[in-house]
């Protein structure tokens, strides 16, 4: 008799395969079953509803506490939810939902106020607008605006940005013997740097790190062209798990150029001084170069990394003495 008088209570329910949430008034469990089975034509026998949130399944009386307006979603009775992770899950299977996803968050952003949304959403959009896929100028224009005319393909230039940066620490390694005040050492200095640049003309400056059609043990990066931070250098990895696709467009591409190829070894503290050291030794033809080689221009000492986990303060670590020299280690 008592259930005769129970207030009407008002929930926002979906089924599992769909994101629109209807309004469903019900005083039991029972009858927002029957009200919603039919709602969103999922067959009634086995059907249960769970809280949108976390995924519990409602009882009876779990179902008399809700509040008023609580996110339910229900399933048919082979069918399971885990909470708003499912969303996001459907969420990331972009090849699928990708136009829908920016239809729905340019609307969402047309109405938002808040910065932090804002921001979500903007970045959500930045990743969802991704032509990675494409490979030519004249396939993605926006992703070379600012590039000169002569870079015909996307790997090109990503192979030409990473030539660039190794191209600026030999000439690190060249202007350091400005520094270098006895006439000998300094010629002995100047002969070695000349056989790192032929030695570094010899590998096409090592640009095929970027290169996303080189083959897989040459390149930094995947083949559709993301990339992973390394972590910083006194890590195995990144905490943050930081990635980025400069591939998939122009926004992304500029962003990556503030990632850093960070030497763990640090060159200019470290690398050099110590090739002067070994210098003042011996005679450049008896200097382990390849050693110097390694630390100064490949991945052997190099990481990538978000400018985030790019740590500047001094490293703290040594070269090892006994890779220095041809002929071992020299007392």
């Amino acid at each position: 008799m008592f259930g005769l008088f129970r207030k009407n209570k008002l929930v926002k329910i979906r089924s599992l395969n769909e994101t629109t949430k209807h309004g469903v008034a019900a005083t039991s469990l029972k009858e927002l079953l029957k009200k919603g089975s039919k709602l969103l034509q999922v067959p009634l026998v086995g059907s249960h509803i769970c809280l949108y949130e976390d995924g519990t399944e409602l009882s009876e009386d779990y179902f008399r506490s809700l509040p008023d307006h609580a996110e339910l979603v229900l399933l048919a009775m082979d069918e399971s939810w885990s909470g708003f992770v499912c969303d996001i899950g459907r969420l990331l299977d972009t090849d699928r939902n990708s136009d829908l996803l920016i239809d729905a968050a340019k609307g969402l952003l047309t109405d938002e106020r808040s910065p932090k949304r804002r921001k979500l959403l903007g970045e959500l959009l930045l990743h969802l607008k991704d032509s990675s896929e494409t490979e030519n100028r004249e396939d993605d224009e926006d992703w070379f605006q600012g590039i000169d005319v002569r870079f015909k393909t996307k790997s090109a230039y990503m192979k030409y940005n990473c030539e660039s940066r190794i191209r600026g620490y030999m000439k690190e390694v060249d202007s350091y013997a400005q520094t270098i005040q006895k006439p000998k050492l300094k010629a002995e200095y100047k002969k070695t740097a000349e056989s790192l640049v032929m030695q570094l003309k010899s590998d096409k400056y090592n640009g095929c790190y970027f290169n996303r059609t080189e083959k897989e043990l040459n390149r930094l990066c995947t083949k559709d062209g993301w990339f992973s931070c390394q972590g910083a250098f006194d890590q195995d990895e990144c905490i943050s798990l930081h990635s980025i696709n400069p591939y998939g467009n122009r926004e992304s591409r500029i962003v990556f150029s503030t990632w850093n190829l960070d030497h763990r070894i640090e060159k200019k503290r470290t690398v050099i001084p110590a090739l002067v050291e070994a210098l003042q030794n011996r005679k450049s033809r008896n200097i382990n170069l390849d050693y110097f080689y390694k630390l100064l221009f490949t991945r052997e000492n190099l990481k990538l990394v978000h400018i985030v986990c790019h740590k500047k303060s001094a490293h703290d670590l040594l070269c090892d003495k006994r890779n220095m020299y041809k002929w071992g280690k020299r007392k």
